[in-house]
């Protein structure tokens, strides 16, 4: 049996109305929004406008007020890609999907074609946190001028590189400046450290400008991490798996994903108990260093086990032994386990869930089976997926938004579900927290399987439009996608590097971010007129140190020439805008010639190892 392999998952967003319920309106004051908005002590208001913001997720409603302008006259909608739609004119360079970049005909579309989740509503609740007009509500977003694109992108990696470089192509002929939001994420794309095809793509449009923003993700209380020091401990790892309880349509099972350190294999094997917590069986142990690819299934105690498998010995971008082990939920007597064992290395492994739709990775539990000290337990440490681990993303928490209740200040702290950094390898992660709990704003009109409480409604062209309740890392990303915005508008030379840096060093700090740390709260909570004031103090743009190599002739038709002005050998590895890595060679000499005749039209980029690039153009 051939399981289909997921590649991308959307954090699910639980829609259940609460008693704290909150609105943009507040989370905007307690960041200093509006105050940016009315441009107090700046030399003007701030509100997006010349800006774009790329929205890639699924189930956006292009007719909403909210992506009108203010006066409800002009959508501001310059582009849109539905990979799903099969009906109409592929984006320039594509051969799929549909775009359209003419306002009438976006219209007419009406709404993407949201075959990935029923209800479709998630990316017009987030497009309208970062960007919404407010539609004639009082649920305006934080860049409520700002253009606007949006990419409903098949579920796979090269299909949200392609809507990556869509985007860009887009911001750079309108000559504008592009920050993109990505409220989704998962656990089995890309590595588990941050590097891959997808973080080299962002790392590449990030040095033309781009800035990246996304959700940490949901799993803050799920103790869905299993992770133990080999080199310190010599014992097989033993833990239980849990599977999802609940129902969905699409549940196929568990998904487990795990690495070691570089160059460290392992191997592991599922243990089946009884209900005495017996062992009645074992499968084989499979290694990373067989390069494994299997579907099989094991019976034990009367009960079927279906699993599939993939392993990887060294992957080529950080030389982790990594591994994917799938198993079909049932309904089993006994207990489903998970063994490891290794030599040495630092181990990590999550637990999520599977569905045959291509989507979902919230977490469950490895427990202890037996209380002992020979079975490990899970935590909630290190959970971040990607694109959340990547580092030139900038990752976003949830707390919840202060307000006054009986003249006591209520609310601030860390949302339960916001996931734990750091990442691995040791990286801060997230950077900044934002609102993102019980959060209102646009409900797509398309959608038919809401189950929350619609809080208001506004009549625009004939037709109701709503506004709704939703909590997640997936609304407070927008929300700091929107200050991104903001301090674009009022200083569009700030490179990504410096609004990151802005955005830290601006963070507020309280008495809930100083108990739950920088695992959870990164460097703070948002500050929005902070970071725009400081954007504006910031009249020195950086600029990267000019590397001691050189390449010309750029643009290029045939063939171009490296040349190297140090003392010592240069290390250089030339990728395209797919982040794929096209070659690598060391410069030892004065010079090397590269021949570019079979490469196809377009910009390349040659990094070197220091982190020094040069973006080529092949004519």
């Amino acid at each position: 049996m051939k399981i289909k392999i997921i590649l991308f998952v959307i954090f699910i967003i639980t829609a259940t109305a609460t008693s704290f319920s909150q609105s943009l309106r507040r989370a905007e004051t307690e960041a200093g929004v509006d105050s940016v908005w009315q441009g107090i002590n700046l030399p003007q208001g701030y509100t997006g406008k010349d800006v774009i913001i790329g929205i890639t997720d699924w189930g956006f409603d292009y007719t909403h007020p909210v992506f009108f302008d203010t006066t409800l006259t002009h959508s501001r909608i310059i582009g849109v890609w539905d990979m799903f739609r099969s009906q109409g004119p592929h984006p320039a360079g594509y051969n799929y999907g549909t775009e359209y970049t003419d306002t009438a005909d976006i219209l007419a579309a009406m709404s993407d074609t949201s075959n990935v989740y029923q209800y479709g509503y998630h990316g017009t609740h987030v497009a309208s946190i970062a960007g919404g007009s407010g539609g004639g509500s009082k649920y305006r977003g934080i860049a409520f001028e700002a253009d606007l694109l949006f990419a409903t992108f098949l579920v796979n990696e090269q299909a949200v590189i392609d809507a990556f470089n869509w985007m860009y192509q887009i911001a750079r002929t309108k000559g504008k400046r592009l920050v993109i939001n990505m409220s989704w994420g998962l656990y089995y794309m890309d590595n588990l450290d941050g590097t891959g095809r997808l973080a080299h793509t962002i790392d590449s449009l990030t040095d033309l400008g781009v800035v990246f923003v996304t959700s940490a993700g949901n799993n803050g209380n799920v103790n869905f991490h299993l992770g133990q020091n080999f080199s310190q401990k010599q014992d097989t790892l033993r833990s239980q798996i849990t599977f999802y309880s609940g129902h969905h349509d699409s549940l196929w099972g568990q998904s487990i994903s795990m690495t070691n350190s570089p160059y460290t294999s392992f191997q592991f094997a599922i243990q089946y108990l009884n209900t005495e917590n017996a062992v009645t069986g074992t499968t084989p142990f499979y290694a990373t260093s067989d390069n494994c690819d299997i579907d099989t299934f094991a019976i034990f105690n009367g009960d079927t086990i279906i699993y599939n498998l993939t392993t990887e010995s060294a992957n080529t971008d950080n030389h982790r032994p990594q591994a994917r082990l799938r198993i079909q939920n049932g309904n089993y007597s006994g207990k489903i386990c998970l063994l490891v064992s290794a030599s040495a290395g630092e181990f990590h492994a999550w637990n999520v869930a599977e569905l045959t739709n291509d989507v979902g990775n919230w977490g469950n539990d490895f427990i202890q089976p037996v209380k002992d000290s020979s079975w490990t337990a899970g935590d909630t440490r290190y959970g971040l997926g990607a694109p959340a681990n990547i580092k030139n993303v900038i990752t976003v928490a949830a707390h919840r938004s202060s307000k006054m209740v009986n003249n006591t200040l209520t609310g601030g702290e860390i949302a339960s579900f916001s996931s734990y950094g750091s990442t691995i390898d040791g990286r801060l992660k997230p950077e900044i927290s934002a609102p993102g709990v019980s959060v209102i704003a646009a409900l797509s009109s398309f959608t038919t399987t809401f189950s929350g409480n619609v809080n208001t409604t506004v009549n625009f062209r004939n037709k109701q439009y709503g506004f709704a309740e939703l909590s997640g890392t997936s609304m407070s990303s927008p929300f700091v996608t929107g200050v991104v915005a903001l301090m674009l508008q009022a200083n569009p030379k700030l490179s990504p590097a410096e609004i990151k840096s802005i955005l830290a060093s601006t963070a507020k700090q309280d008495k809930f971010t100083q108990t739950s740390g920088q695992e959870r709260f990164g460097y703070g909570k948002t500050d929005a007129y902070q970071a725009v004031k400081k954007a504006l103090e910031t009249n020195h743009i950086a600029t990267p140190q000019k590397p001691c190599w050189h390449a010309y002739p750029n643009p290029c038709r045939q063939a171009f020439v490296i040349t190297n002005n140090s003392d010592r050998p240069l290390h250089i590895t030339i990728y395209n805008m797919e982040g794929q890595t096209l070659h690598t060679l060391i410069v030892d000499g004065n010079a090397e010639q590269i021949d570019t005749s079979n490469w196809s039209k377009g910009i390349y980029l040659l990094k070197s190892e220091d982190g020094n690039t040069i973006k080529i153009v092949k004519q």
